[in-house]
């Protein structure tokens, strides 16, 4: 930064060399400026010895931690700054005794906020999809589109059954899919969602459906593990192989 102010000192206290010309300057200035832009951008960092290793797993455990609980809004670098000075003795900026309760309070009015925008979102979205042709909307609020109608017999809620399926956010996020693995999945129509288990029980053997599942048919206010955020409508497609 003070490479660049000294540029511009220098350019308007002194007179600029005949030899120098005005674009020059102005490219000397834009060099400085994207020297000053790199210098904030995040430095590589090297994980070879234990040291570095434990180091860098802490703080992926304590990352995972905070995103899931809607922390990824926090100051990273006051973050790292707390730390060293706990660390390191240094006096702390706010009381220890205070830390946890005004932590608290941010975590759990953050979480609620991002909860009541996913809700509304995924409200928006399935009534916007329900006026599109082809989806079929059931009375629990599944909605479905057919894309190939099988011919073989429907499986009962207490049947097994063999699917292929793809897993997807609303925005088109994957978070599973058995085709990508390359098996199909073989499971009780009463063990999964309420969803599926409903979905299921209306298609035939050699049927392909795309499903639209809200989340109080899906995982609803708890989510499911990093991949699926609480209150998020699930999209899959679904191929029902063989009841088993």
């Amino acid at each position: 930064m003070k490479r660049v102010v000294w540029v511009f000192v220098a350019l308007f206290a002194t007179t600029a060399s005949p030899a120098q010309s005005k674009k020059e300057l102005m490219d000397e200035i834009t060099r400085l400026k994207q020297e000053l832009e790199d210098s904030k951008k995040p430095k590589p960092v090297n994980v070879e010895t234990e040291v570095d290793r434990a180091s860098y797993s802490i703080g992926v455990l304590m990352g995972t931690s905070l995103k899931s609980q809607g922390g990824d809004s926090l100051n990273v670098r006051l973050i790292e700054a707390a730390i060293q000075d706990v660390l390191y003795g240094k006096e702390l900026k706010v009381k220890r005794e205070e830390c946890s309760g005004i932590a608290q309070t941010y975590m759990t009015k953050t979480m609620e906020l991002r909860n009541t925008k996913r809700i509304e979102e995924g409200k928006a979205f399935l009534a916007a999809n329900a006026t599109k042709a082809g989806i079929q909307t059931t009375a629990s609020g599944l909605q479905y589109q057919v894309v190939t109608e099988g011919t073989g017999k429907k499986p009962g809620p207490t049947d097994r059954v063999t699917v292929h399926y793809t897993g997807r956010l609303t925005d088109g996020t994957m978070f599973d899919s058995s085709v990508e693995r390359g098996q199909p999945a073989t499971f009780g129509v009463n063990q999964v969602i309420a969803g599926w288990t409903e979905a299921l029980q209306l298609m035939s053997e050699g049927s392909k459906w795309i499903l639209y599942i809200p989340s109080e048919l899906g995982y609803g206010a708890r989510g499911a593990g990093g991949d699926i955020p609480p209150h998020a409508v699930l999209v899959f497609d679904v191929e029902l192989i063989k009841v088993n």
